[in-house]
């Protein structure tokens, strides 16, 4: 039997809600401070993984921090928090153990955790990149469109998950635009990839005027609220929202019938795993950085993976090769806990169609 662990986070001090309804009478301060205090502790027992080659068991470790913490406490004492986690996955037993959220993020990216474990360490982003890539050229198929037609934006792109999404589409697209706070890591990203591929790379700080033009939207900022309005997006244009917490808001399913959302990287697992533990998915579905775990643990690839700033695509393949022998694939698509039906798609099609015919686009 294989052994993995897996640590998460509360997103938010709303995410305390669904464990006690009194959280909601508290103030946010009140309930950050107690989970600063609090310490790491096994969150469940995650069983019935298995493919046609292995079984595994895991356990979610609880990290008791919001993002907001994440990137506001001092960074020392954040990691070494990441660490009092992955210590109780070694005493567990694990063998391997992957960073959700924001403990990936913070930091080297989760190398400092690494150097501090006995075991092997993580962050899922190999396998979130694939799939979110996969993902969006599957919703662009089902609207009638072909990716190489289209036009990307990368909002983030200076990240680990960004950066390598735009790596993987430039061999796919014609144009893609980066996005990102600051431009000088932008400049060195475009002008690294250009010198590989034909894709056309622009750079830009101006977010609203990038998705005004964008056929296609990967987002994957650490931001820690909404940066995507009703607004910014043009008929007909797929965003995979890959952020936690989410880059686009609520608003933009309400009020745009005629673009795509969807969430990046919802993973069909092989077997029937139980969770122990309601994160709001269907039955024997994770994310991307969840199931990279569990790969690793199935092939018994018990190795550091997709750690640090930079991701190599090389891993990106070998997680997806790996991903097929074991039985995983993407999930349905969904968008803010619901599941997006082949008639919504179409519904949303239709929607673009006329609205470019009215503005004769």
């Amino acid at each position: 039997m294989e052994k993995f662990a897996f640590i998460f986070h509360p997103l938010s001090v709303q995410d305390m809600e669904h464990i006690s309804p009194i959280m909601h009478y508290l103030p946010d301060s009140f309930i950050e401070t107690c989970l600063k205090l609090k310490k790491p502790f096994k969150v469940s027992h995650i069983t019935g993984l298995k493919s046609p080659y292995a079984e595994a068991e895991g356990w979610f470790i609880g990290c008791t921090l919001t993002a907001r913490q994440m990137v506001t406490l001092p960074e020392e004492f954040v990691i070494e928090r990441i660490i009092e986690c992955g210590k109780i996955a070694q005493d567990l037993g694990a063998k391997i153990v992957g960073l959700g959220a924001f403990t990936s993020i913070v930091g080297d990216g989760g190398i400092t955790v690494a150097n501090n474990l006995d075991i092997a360490v993580t962050s899922g982003n190999s396998y979130t990149v694939a799939t979110a890539v996969e993902g969006t050229e599957k919703a662009v198929t089902l609207l009638g469109k072909r990716l190489e037609d289209c036009r990307a934006v990368i909002v983030g792109a200076s990240g680990s998950i960004g950066s390598a999404c735009v790596r993987l589409l430039s061999a796919r697209v014609k144009h893609i635009t980066l996005v990102a706070r600051h431009l000088p890591p932008l400049e060195e990203l475009a002008e690294e990839v250009m010198k590989s591929s034909a894709c056309e790379i622009a750079v830009t700080d101006e977010i609203h005027a990038a998705l005004r033009e964008a056929d296609i939207v990967l987002t994957v900022t650490s931001a820690l609220d909404f940066i995507i309005a009703p607004s910014d997006l043009k008929p007909g244009a797929v965003i995979c929202d890959v952020a936690r917490p989410r880059n686009v808001s609520r608003e933009v399913s309400q009020k745009r019938n005629d673009v795509l959302v969807i969430e990046g990287g919802v993973i069909s697992l092989p077997g029937n795993v139980n969770f122990n533990f309601d994160f709001g998915f269907p039955k024997n579905t994770s994310y991307a950085c969840m199931a990279e775990t569990m790969i690793l643990a199935l092939d018994g690839r018990y190795e550091n993976f997709s750690l640090g700033r930079h991701l190599q695509l090389d891993h990106v393949e070998t997680i997806s090769r790996l991903a097929d022998k074991h039985g995983f694939k993407l999930a349905g698509f969904r968008n803010f806990e619901r599941a997006i039906t082949e008639a919504h798609i179409l519904e949303v099609k239709r929607n673009a169609e006329l609205a470019l015919a009215i503005h004769g686009k």
